[in-house]
């Protein structure tokens, strides 16, 4: 039995996906543990190309089984357009599919707070949200008036809930529409979804520590990235939950003693979307490079990534606040063809050097990277060993391992999962983190 948590280094887009997928062949359960469908997937299977936003991208893979635990917002309708898109793939879910009865649900009227929190904002607080009503859902968690997948679909308690929601909401939803039109676009589809998602939603606690004790091999994938964690990331800069991997005991209910191994999935440049502090952003001919020729667009919005070079402090940070046991590198096939490449190993704040994330956000807008120069390479990497790599290629990897103290197990070059090099044996079973124990 093995228990992995699989969590991004940076701001998102790492290529969590992919790698999920690569390791679920070995697993029997695949668990998503927080965020909602603002986060998005983008995996190669069968030559086709799926982007999935809340369904565990393990759900590819036939026979496996998925779990969306209690940590995830769901909004109910995009859920169930995403289970119709798999089943026109002719992906079976039946029986392989679990939805926490303890998920808090986001409801059209999320997604207005959500637009008028942004429209209220000055151009220097925009977040840049994706605006489907995921922090305003998380909001009402907190203040305890959320609405969870049990209470969505029973009607003592659920009309209750919408009618004290859309009471206190009112002075913000009446900006958008009237408050009884906004009440029956809630109610539009409830028949609907109850119908159809009843047989998928259980207590998925006691299933995962039901199959914990079975000895199954279980993946935790968080969404987003760790420098959009709500407590440890770029404040206010940020998602509303804990990609870390701290937060897949919270949002699964899976205890810290009954997780194994922690991966990282780091990029082999950086990248964010959004706004926020971003120290290495590029803005010249290497930053279109890495646009270009690593695709970089969101997959749930479309919106171009921001590009820059690699930020070992950010990486270094987030291996720490993770635990995490070793990295799984992805793109490093984008840095193809660049005759140097930079590391960013440290900040300059006035008239001092840091080597440590600032919490400030004061300070963190107006860091300036400090750099080590490295010879780039003409050379694909696009090759199935470690060894076959060209030399320029391998120092840099060596590099970033010496830079963020942490060993590399995988090599990503591409997005389908025949493009990957293990280095490292020990992550296809999961058992790499055991021997710290």
């Amino acid at each position: 039995m093995a228990t992995l948590v699989v969590v991004g280094t940076q701001w998102g887009d790492e290529g969590k996906g992919k790698i999920v997928h690569l390791l679920a062949e070995k697993s029997n359960y695949i668990v998503r543990y927080q965020g909602g469908n603002n986060a998005g997937h983008t995996v190669i299977f069968d030559n086709k190309e799926f982007i999935l936003h809340l369904v565990p991208s393990g759900i590819l893979e036939p026979n496996k089984k998925c779990i969306i635990g209690n940590g995830v917002v769901v909004d109910p309708v995009e859920l169930i357009q995403e289970i119709e898109f798999l089943e026109q793939k002719d992906i079976n879910i039946n029986g392989r599919l679990f939805i926490s009865d303890a998920c808090h649900i986001i409801l059209p009227y999320h997604k207005f707070i959500d637009v008028w929190i942004e429209q209220k904002s000055t151009k220097k607080n925009k977040i840049g949200t994706t605006k489907k009503g995921i922090g305003p859902a998380y909001a009402d968690k907190v203040e305890r008036v959320g609405i969870r997948m049990a209470d969505y679909m029973n009607d003592d308690i659920f009309f209750e809930l919408l009618d004290r929601n859309l009471a206190e909401k009112k002075v913000i939803l009446e900006n958008f529409k009237n408050i009884d039109k906004i009440r029956e676009e809630v109610l539009k589809d409830r028949e609907k979804v109850i119908k159809r998602l009843t047989c998928f939603v259980c207590n998925t606690s006691f299933l995962l520590n039901q199959v914990i004790r079975e000895k199954q091999n279980v993946i935790f994938e968080s969404a987003q990235g760790t420098m959009l964690d709500v407590d440890f990331g770029t404040y206010p800069f940020v998602t509303s939950s804990n990609p870390l991997s701290g937060g897949c005991c919270i949002g699964t209910g899976v205890a810290p003693n009954k997780i194994d191994s922690i991966l990282g999935v780091v990029k082999a440049y950086t990248t964010r979307v959004g706004e926020g502090p971003f120290p290495t952003e590029l803005f010249d001919e290497y930053g279109k490079h890495l646009s270009q020729k690593g695709q970089e667009f969101g997959a749930t919005t479309g919106r171009p990534r921001r590009c820059g070079w690699f930020d070992a402090v950010v990486v270094r940070y987030s291996i720490m606040v993770n635990g995490v046991n070793v990295l799984a590198l992805t793109k490093l096939d984008v840095l193809d063809g660049l005759e140097e490449v930079k590391i960013c190993t440290g900040y300059k704040y006035k008239d001092k050097i840091l080597d440590q994330m600032p919490s400030s956000r004061a300070i963190f807008e107006k860091l300036e990277p400090i750099y080590i120069k490295m010879t780039g390479w003409n050379e694909s990497t696009k090759v199935k060993f470690y060894d076959e790599l060209n030399d320029n290629a391998k120092a840099y990897l060596k590099k970033l391992e010496e830079l963020v103290e942490c060993k590399i197990a995988l090599i990503s070059m591409g997005r389908s999962r025949e493009e990957t090099i293990i280095c490292d044996e020990k992550i296809l079973d999961f058992s790499f983190g055991k021997e710290a124990k």
